[in-house]
């Protein structure tokens, strides 16, 4: 079985403004005393109004889930003591004016030198899924591989559609942000490790960026950690949402292995058609159409959604994440995307309504 784990990071906010709230050093105080939690699932994030988890390395998707099910659960219980909420947002659905604070940490002091204007705008979450790979050079061919498919999971994924009080017409805005960054988008396609070694080792030494770490690719191969990490996704309303994503990142990774070893040609889309995917994606969700990379046509989301199914079915039975994959599927089926679940919130009940979803949603169980 491929291990998996997942990272999730969230916004701390007024339980009445829903602007942002510098609550994170009482929340982690509050986290790393609960005996539940372990000191390597808590983590501080750029902003003093974010929290982040990391699972442990995790063989099974019950695994994973319970590890951000507890977490989430003991979160909204710390941050309603500090009289905030808990929100798995991708972005904050309004902000202050003024400069955020910043977790007291050195390297986010250099990030804010090198590009203060886009750390000060930096209240987004995503969901960072790693899969186990073998080496770094079968990492580089699987990551060629999943190139044409990402859309498709930032399309699934939408839960970022408010911005600066106002709905921003995408269903990601976080991912929309993120081209700010001087490294962005897709990773291009790679030879081989050593050229991909060569090229980011390149941008490292360029200063553009403070080093490699701040590679914003939505996929990537990690430097702390033998695995494939995808970056492509907001963090979910509920746990069952990541764990779902995790899933399928792992099928299509474990597909991609498979086909680099049996020497499969892999599909290399032209850079520009797989950067406007990308963007279509982060607008559209699944509301609309997708690019099917294979052919550059634009197809109905749900047909694009039927093939990649196709394409990583082996390796969703091999894991044994079929039934559970099926299950997710249908429920975001039946109650939509985030995007949709916030802007309903939203319509129905105001900010009211979208904070109300937001803590409700966070320890969610299905």
């Amino acid at each position: 079985m491929t291990t998996l784990g997942l990272e999730e990071e969230y916004l701390l906010l007024e339980p009445q403004s829903g602007l942002p709230a510098d609550r994170a050093p009482q929340v982690q105080s509050m986290l790393e005393s609960a005996p539940e939690i372990s000191e390597q699932e808590i983590q501080r994030e750029l902003l003093s109004c974010q929290i982040e988890t990391a699972t442990p390395v995790c063989d099974t998707l019950t695994q994973a889930e319970e590890s951000l099910l507890n977490f989430r659960r003991i979160l909204s219980d710390a941050a309603g003591r500090a009289d905030s909420i808990g929100a798995a947002t991708g972005t904050a659905p309004a902000i202050r004016q003024a400069y955020p604070e910043l977790t007291d940490k050195q390297r986010y002091e250099e990030l804010r030198a090198s590009a203060p204007g886009i750390v000060g705008d930096q209240f987004v979450n995503g969901l960072h899924v790693h899969v186990g790979i073998p080496d770094q050079e079968r990492g580089i061919q699987a990551l060629n591989r999943i190139r044409p498919w990402i859309p498709l999971l930032t399309a699934l994924s939408v839960n970022s559609p408010y911005w600066l009080g106002r709905d921003s017409g995408f269903g990601s805005w976080r991912v929309i942000h993120y081209r700010r960054w001087a490294v962005q988008g897709v990773a291009p396609y790679f030879t081989d490790a050593a050229d991909y070694e060569r090229r980011i080792t390149r941008l490292g030494a360029s200063g553009a960026i403070l080093d490699r770490g701040v590679l914003t690719w939505v996929a990537r191969l990690s430097d702390h950690y033998p695995t494939l990490e995808l970056r492509a996704c907001d963090v979910q309303l509920e746990a069952q949402d990541s764990v779902l994503l995790g899933a399928l990142t792992r099928a299509l990774v474990v597909t991609a292995l498979r086909e680099a070893e049996a020497d499969t040609p892999p599909v290399v889309p032209d850079p520009e058609l797989l950067d406007a995917a990308l963007w279509q994606a982060a607008r559209d969700g699944l509301e609309h159409r997708l690019v099917d990379l294979s052919t550059g046509d634009p197809v109905p989301a749900h047909e694009h959604l039927a093939a990649f199914l196709e394409h990583v079915s082996p390796a969703l039975e091999s894991e044994g994440d079929t039934d559970w994959v099926d299950a997710g599927l249908a429920t975001v089926r039946e109650r939509g995307t985030g995007a949709q679940r916030q802007r309903e919130a939203m319509r129905d009940g105001g900010v009211d309504g979208l904070l109300a979803l937001y803590g409700r949603c966070l320890t969610a169980e299905p």
